[in-house]
C-alpha cells in the first residue's frame, strides 16, 4: 500500500486533538476512535470477508440456541407440572415488565450525562448524539432481552426435567437443564457479537467509536439493575421459603407454602436473569475496551486492523469451540451414563468445561497462525497473543476447579462445614463457612495472579514501538480469554436455576397424591413412575448445580477486574496526553490524591456489600411475617393461593427495586462526585473498587456456595432433613444466599459500570474545571458527593426493619 494512503489512515484513526490535554493535564476529552481512516484497509487484510463470516457464525449461533429451545419446549411433560413451571413463568414475566419500567427511568440519568458529554463537551452534532443514545438503548435492550429469553428457555426445561425424572433414568437430569444452559449461551454470545459486528462493519467509521461506548454503558446499566435487583429478589423469596423449614419443619418446596413460588421466580430473577444479562454485558464491554486500546495504543493503521480482524475471529472461533465441545461431550456422557440409573453429575459437566478449553486453546493458535502470522513486520507475535489468551482461556477451566475445593459436595471444606454444625449447631457451620471463603480468595487470587505474571512476561516481548502499553493489552486479552468458552460458561452457569427449580416443580405439581397417577403415566406416557428414584436425582442434581453455579461467578468476576484495567487505560491515555512520564508521576501512592482514591474505593464497596444484604434481610422479614401469618398445614389444603405467592412476589419485587434504586443513585452520584474531585483521585478509586472487589466478591461467592451444598450434603448424602444439624444448616444457608447470591456477583457490572461510566465523567469534571474553575467544580462535587450518601444513607435507615408496621396483606 502506498505512502499516501498510509498518512491519510494515520491521520484519520489518529485525529489531531483526539487526546486533547495539555501538559499539565488541565484539560482532557474522552479518547474516541475513529474508523473512517482505517476501515478502507479492512479489503487489503481480507478483513472484510472474514467479517461477513462472523455475521454468518453469530446468526447461526442465534438459530442454533432458538432450535434448542423449541426442542426444550416440545419435550413430554404432564400438565400438573407444566402449570406450575407456566405459573412461574407468569410470575417471571411481572417481575420483568416492572423491572422494564425501572431501568428506563435509571437510563434517565444515563442519558443526561450523554446527551451533556457528547453535545456540550465534545461539540458533536445532534444525530451523532442520538445515534450514542440509541446505542445505549439497544445495549439495555440486549441485555433485557437475553434475560427474557434465559427465564422463557428455564421455566421450559424444569418442569421438563422434574417430569423426565419420573423414569427413574438419570440422564435426562443431566442432559436437559445443560441443553437449556447451552442454548441461552449460544444465543447470547452471538447476540453480542451480532450487534458488535453490525457496529464495526455498518456504522459510519466517525460514529463508530462513540457508538461502542454507548453500547457498553447502556449494557452496562442494564447488567447492572438487573444482577443487583434479581439478586436481592431472589434472596428474599428464598430465604423467606428457607426459615419455614425450621419454623413448621416441614419440607423445602412444600407446596402449602406460599414462599416457594417466589422462590421459584427468584431462582430466575436472581440466577438466570442476572447471569444471563451480566455474561452478555460482560462480552459485550471487554471487547469494547480491546477494540478502544487497539484503535488508541496501535500506531500502524493496517496492524489496527489486523488485531481487530483477529479479535472478532477469536470471537468466532469462540462460539464454534463450545458448540462442537457440547455436541461432542454430550454424545460421550450418553454412552456413558444414559444407562445408569445414578451418577456423580458433576463428572460430565467437568468434561464439558475441560474439553472446550482444550479446544479453545488449539483452535486459538491455529487461527492465530492463518490470520496474524506477521504484524508488522514480527513473525512471532502470534504465538505470543495467543499464549497470552491461553492464560485465560485456561483460567476458564482452572478456577472451576479451585472453586470446586471449597463448594463441591464432595469438598473437604463443605464436609468440614457440616462436621462442625453437629457440635457447634448454626454458629460453628457459619464460622467454618468463612474459613472457606477466605481460603478460596487467597488461592484464587494466586491463580489470578500466576496467570497474569505470565502474560505480563510475554507482553515484554512486545515492542512498544508496536503499541503504547503491551502490558495493558496483555491484561485485556487475559479477561478476554476468560470468556474464551463463553457460551459453556454461561450454560453450567444457566444449569443451577433449572435443577433448583425441577425440585421445586416437582413438590408443588403434588404429583404423587395425583389419584391414579401411575396408570395415567403408563397409560399416556409409557413408563412406571419411580417417586423415590427421582426425588433422589433432583436432590443430588440440585447440588451439581450449586457447585456449577460458583464456578461461574469468578470467572465473570475475574473479567471485571482484568478488563478493567484496559479500560482505565482509557481515561489513563487522556488524562497523560499519551503517557507523559511527567504526568503518570501522579499514578502512584505518592500523590496524595491517587492514594486518597484508594480509600475510597473501599469504603464503597463495603458500604455496597452492607447495602444490598439489608434490602434482603428486611424483604425477608416481611416476606416471613406473610409467609407466617398465611400458611396453613391442616390437611385439608394441598397447595397455597395463588393470590398469598404473588403477594410474597410482590413483596420482593417491592423491596429488591428500592433496594436497587438507592444502590444506583449512590453509585451514579458517587461516580460522578470522585471524578469531578480530581480525576487522579478518580483513577485511584477504579483500581480500588476493582481489587476490593475482587477479593470480597470471591470470598461471600464461596463461602456462600459451601453453606449452600453442606446442606445439601446433610439432606441427600446424611438423609437428615428435620434434624438439628439440617436446621443449623439451613441457618448457615440463609446466611450464604445474599453472599452468593446478591453482594458478591453484583460486584461485577458494578465495577464495571463505574469504569465505563467514569470514561465520560472525568473528561466531563476537567472540562468543568477549566470552564468554570477549581473554586465551583470543588463545590460541585462535593454536593453530588453530598447527594450520594444522602442514599448511602437511606441505604440503610430508609430500609431497616421496623417492628411494629402494618404487615403486609
Amino acid at each position: 500500500m502506498g505512502e499516501t494512503a498510509h498518512d491519510e489512515a494515520t491521520e484519520t484513526a489518529h485525529p489531531e486533538g483526539a487526546a486533547a490535554t495539555h501538559s499539565g493535564g488541565s484539560e482532557a476529552t474522552l479518547v474516541l476512535p475513529d474508523l473512517n481512516g482505517a476501515r478502507f484497509l479492512f479489503n487489503s487484510v481480507g478483513g472484510r470477508d472474514l467479517l461477513w463470516l462472523g455475521l454468518i457464525v453469530s446468526v447461526g449461533g442465534i438459530v442454533f440456541g432458538l432450535a434448542a429451545s423449541s426442542q426444550l419446549k416440545n419435550l413430554p411433560v404432564h400438565s400438573s407440572m407444566r402449570e406450575v413451571s407456566e405459573l412461574i413463568y407468569a410470575t417471571c414475566k411481572t417481575y420483568l415488565q416492572t423491572q422494564g419500567k425501572f431501568l428506563f427511568t435509571l437510563w434517565l440519568f444515563i442519558g443526561a450525562v450523554i446527551i451533556v458529554y457528547f453535545r456540550y463537551v465534545e461539540m458533536l452534532e445532534w444525530s451523532k448524539v442520538a445515534t450514542i443514545l440509541g446505542f445505549s438503548v439497544i445495549g439495555i435492550l440486549g441485555s433485557y432481552g437475553v434475560a427474557w429469553f434465559g427465564i422463557r428457555v428455564n421455566t421450559y426445561a424444569n418442569s421438563r426435567t422434574a417430569f423426565a425424572s419420573l423414569t427413574g433414568a438419570a440422564f435426562p437430569c443431566y442432559a436437559i437443564p445443560l441443553k437449556a444452559g447451552i442454548s441461552i449461551g449460544m444465543l447470547l454470545i452471538s447476540v453480542e457479537l451480532l450487534l458488535m459486528l453490525i457496529i464495526l462493519m455498518f456504522i459510519p467509521g466517525n460514529y463508530a467509536g462513540p457508538c461502542f461506548i454507548g453500547f457498553a454503558i447502556g449494557e452496562s446499566l442494564g447488567a447492572a439493575a438487573l444482577r443487583v435487583a434479581g439478586g436481592i429478589f431472589t434472596k428474599i423469596a428464598d430465604i423467606g421459603a428457607d426459615l419455614m423449614k425450621i419454623v413448621f419443619k416441614i419440607k423445602e418446596d412444600d407446596a402449602r407454602n406460599p414462599g416457594v413460588i417466589a422462590d421459584c421466580t427468584g431462582d430466575n430473577a436472581g440466577d438466570s436473569v442476572g447471569p444471563s444479562a451480566d455474561g452478555f454485558e460482560t462480552y459485550g464491554v471487554t471487547g469494547v475496551a480491546l477494540i478502544t486500546f487497539i484503535l488508541l495504543a496501535v500506531k500502524d493503521p493496517t496492524v489496527q486492523i489486523q488485531l481487530l480482524v483477529w479479535i472478532f475471529m477469536m470471537r468466532v472461533m469462540m462460539v464454534v469451540a463450545s458448540g462442537l465441545s457440547y455436541f461432542i461431550n454430550e454424545q460421550r456422557a450418553a454412552r456413558k451414563y444414559s444407562s445408569l440409573p445414578s451418577f456423580n453429575f458433576e463428572d460430565p459437566l467437568t468434561s464439558l468445561v475441560w474439553l472446550t478449553s482444550l479446544i479453545s486453546v488449539a483452535l486459538t493458535f491455529i487461527v492465530s497462525a492463518v490470520l496474524i502470522p506477521s504484524l508488522g513486520g514480527d513473525t512471532t507475535l502470534w504465538w505470543k497473543l495467543s499464549i497470552i489468551i491461553t492464560c485465560g482461556t485456561l483460567a476458564g477451566a482452572i478456577i472451576p476447579e479451585i472453586v470446586k475445593v471449597f463448594t463441591s459436595t464432595e469438598s473437604a471444606h463443605v464436609k468440614e462445614v457440616v462436621t462442625s454444625s453437629g457440635q457447634g449447631g448454626a454458629s460453628l457451620n457459619i464460622l467454618s463457612g468463612l474459613v472457606a471463603g477466605n481460603f478460596s480468595a487467597y488461592w484464587l487470587g494466586m491463580v489470578i495472579l500466576a496467570l497474569m505474571t505470565t502474560a505480563y512476561l510475554i507482553s515484554l516481548r512486545i515492542g512498544e514501538q508496536m503499541m503504547l502499553a503491551p502490558a495493558v493489552f496483555a491484561f485485556g486479552l487475559v479477561a478476554f480469554g476468560f470468556l474464551g468458552m463463553g457460551p459453556v460458561t454461561i450454560a453450567v452457569d444457566s444449569y443451577g436455576p433449572v435443577t433448583d427449580n425441577a425440585q421445586s416443580v416437582f413438590e408443588l405439581s403434588t404429583i404423587e397424591s395425583l389419584p391414579g397417577i401411575s396408570q395415567d403415566l403408563e397409560a399416556d406416557f409409557k413408563f412406571i413412575p419411580d417417586f423415590e428414584r427421582a426425588k433422589e436425582n433432583l436432590e443430588k442434581n440440585d447440588g451439581a448445580g450449586n457447585t456449577f453455579k460458583a464456578t461461574a461467578k469468578p470467572v465473570l468476576i475475574g473479567t471485571a477486574v482484568v478488563g478493567a484495567t484496559t479500560m482505565i487505560f482509557s481515561i489513563v491515555l487522556s488524562l497523560t496526553n499519551g503517557l507523559q512520564p511527567e504526568l503518570l508521576v501522579n499514578l502512584s501512592i505518592l500523590y496524595p490524591p491517587f492514594l486518597l482514591g484508594l480509600i475510597a474505593g473501599g469504603a464503597v464497596i463495603y458500604w455496597f456489600t452492607g447495602a444490598s444484604i439489608q434490602a434482603v434481610t428486611t424483604g425477608a422479614y416481611r416476606a416471613v411475617e406473610f409467609i407466617k401469618r398465611k400458611i396453613k398445614l391442616d390437611d385439608s389444603v394441598k397447595k397455597a393461593s395463588v393470590e398469598d405467592s404473588k403477594k410474597v412476589v410482590e413483596i420482593c419485587t417491592k423491596y429488591a427495586q428500592e433496594g436497587m434504586f438507592n444502590i444506583f443513585m449512590t453509585v451514579f452520584f458517587s461516580t460522578l462526585a470522585f471524578a469531578f474531585i480530581e480525576p487522579y483521585f478518580f483513577i485511584g478509586y477504579l483500581v480500588s473498587i476493582a481489587l476490593f472487589g475482587l477479593y470480597q466478591a470471591i470470598f461471600m461467592a464461596n463461602a456462600g456456595g459451601a453453606w449452600d451444598n453442606a446442606k445439601k450434603l446433610v439432606e441427600t448424602e446424611l438423609k437428615a432433613k428435620g434434624t438439628e444439624l439440617h436446621d443449623a444448616c439451613v441457618v448457615g444457608d440463609t446466611v450464604g444466599d445474599p453472599f452468593k447470591d446478591t453482594s458478591s456477583v453484583a460486584l461485577n457490572p458494578i465495577i464495571k459500570f463505574t469504569t465505563l461510566f467514569g470514561l465520560l465523567a472525568v473528561p466531563l469534571g476537567v472540562s468543568m474545571n477549566a470552564q468554570l474553575g477549581s473554586v465551583v467544580t470543588t463545590l460541585i462535587s462535593l454536593t453530588l458527593l453530598a447527594i450520594s450518601m444522602a442514599f448511602v444513607y437511606r441505604s440503610f435507615y430508609g430500609m431497616r426493619i421496623h417492628v411494629g408496621e402494618p404487615i403486609e396483606e
